[in-house]
């Protein structure tokens, strides 16, 4: 399954700064839930914790309570928190993913519900998109305020590759059929894809089900509806992207290409392949590993297509909305804990932070902001893209539980190869728990 740590180590560089210099409290700090200070447990992100560590000062400055920051590395974070949580040593805020992510500790009682915050604070609910908001609720009520850029999935291209063919980037699904096969004739591979991986293969799945059938359709899988795996909309998604393999639209090897050495980046920035669906991050991946790709111009960026017929909003997305703080519900400083976040996540100092560390924030209203910065393009391209977007459906992996993410992409790994239908593929998903 896909990890946060590959995305967050795609987008900045040094994960493993310490504790220390990141702003860390330190893990032996004890929280306010325990009578202490107000702890922020957070993962160490060499870009973004500068930024947590300013509007803490600046807080901390200004008001008589004291927040302090506690870093961990991905994995150590994920373990720390789930034993920490419901004990006196939890934080009193905490970083996390949303949908299941967050979900598991709010079935638990552990989290606090944000909507009285957010009723007395109605400021900070309109700075945020909606669609990524969307993403911190639990069963209709808010958990969880965005704290980071928004990481929507993507269609890149080469354009020199499009144009000797003399091909259009493809707005309908129709049209990228007609392009597979124009690419196909000319001994190029048409798509890039990290086969070896099946979280790069579920990006097609979330977003041909989103065209087909509709955000509603993954919505009654997340909420464990009876038959919702087997929907005319699952199996007919499932179809389609079992066609586009055997079509050759990802070569006859994609099964041993893998994202983590750069494979399919690598093929669309070396004009081998043309396109490749992919989140955001590669954009940054392809800055660092291939940077003549983006300053010559060579890299362009289009809306997954639209598909006839299909009852999706063509501008709905998928992908990684944004991570999220949430407020830990046995905290002795929950007051405390919610005026910190309505005061630093809704500040300009943060916002500009996150813009200037090469984040789209999720923040309505910064696209004047983004013009002005590097790669302005792209980073506006992603921010209309979110704010227009009516739905912003979670990577289904990080949406599910996880014992029913890993099945799922092992199964779609399974789907892409041929070896089994769509039909075995729902009945296997059915039984998954």
């Amino acid at each position: 399954m896909r990890t946060a740590a590959l995305i967050r180590g795609v987008i900045t560089a040094g994960l493993a700064v310490s504790l220390a210099a990141c702003g860390s409290a330190g893990p032996g700090t004890e929280s306010a839930a325990g009578g202490g200070d107000i702890q922020v447990w957070a993962i160490q992100d060499a870009s973004v914790n500068p930024i947590t560590t300013k509007s803490i000062d600046a807080y901390n400055k200004a008001n008589s309570s004291k927040v302090k920051l506690v870093t961990y590395v991905n994995d150590a974070y994920k373990q720390k928190l789930q034993v920490a949580m419901g004990s006196p040593q939890a934080p009193d805020v905490f970083f996390n993913w949303g949908g299941g992510n967050l979900a598991q500790f709010v079935k638990a009682g552990q989290v606090e519900p944000l909507d009285d915050l957010l009723a007395k604070s109605p400021e900070l609910k309109d700075k945020f998109l909606p669609s990524v908001m969307d993403v911190g609720k639990v069963d209709g009520k808010q958990y969880g305020l965005p704290m980071l850029g928004v990481l929507p999935v993507v269609l890149f291209y080469n354009k020199d590759v499009f144009t000797s063919a003399g091909v259009q980037p493809p707005k309908t699904y129709a049209e990228l059929l007609a392009a597979v096969d124009a690419f196909k004739a000319k001994g190029i591979t048409p798509i890039a894809l990290a086969g070896s991986q099946g979280w790069t293969e579920l990006m097609w799945l979330e977003y041909m089900l989103d065209r087909i059938g509709g955000a509603d359709k993954f919505k009654a899988i997340a909420d464990g509806k009876e038959g919702a795996w087997s929907d005319p909309a699952v199996i007919k998604a499932l179809t389609e992207i079992q066609a586009l393999a055997k079509r050759g639209a990802f070569g006859s090897n994609f099964a041993s290409v893998n994202y983590d050495n750069q494979g399919a980046s690598k093929l669309i920035a070396t004009g081998k392949a043309a396109m490749h669906l992919m989140g955001t991050w590669d954009f940054t991946l392809q800055q660092q590993a291939n940077p003549t790709f983006i300053t010559d111009g060579k890299l362009g960026v289009i809306p997954f297509p639209a598909y006839e017929g299909g009852a999706g909003d063509p501008k709905a997305i998928v992908g990684n909305p944004s991570n999220y703080y949430s407020v830990n519900s046995a905290s002795k400083g929950k007051d405390q804990a919610a005026d910190f976040l309505v005061k630093s996540l809704a500040s300009e100092d943060y916002i500009n932070g996150l813009i200037s560390a090469g984040q789209v924030p999720a923040v309505k209203g910064v696209g004047d902001s983004l013009k002005s910065k590097p790669n302005a393009d792209f980073t506006t391209f992603t921010y209309n893209l979110v704010s227009e977007a009516p739905t912003f459906t979670q990577s289904w992996d990080q949406a599910l539980s996880p014992s029913v993410g890993t099945e799922l992409l092992t199964n779609l790994q399974k789907l892409f190869l041929g070896d089994i239908t769509p039909d075995a593929f729902a009945a296997n998903m059915a039984k998954a728990k």
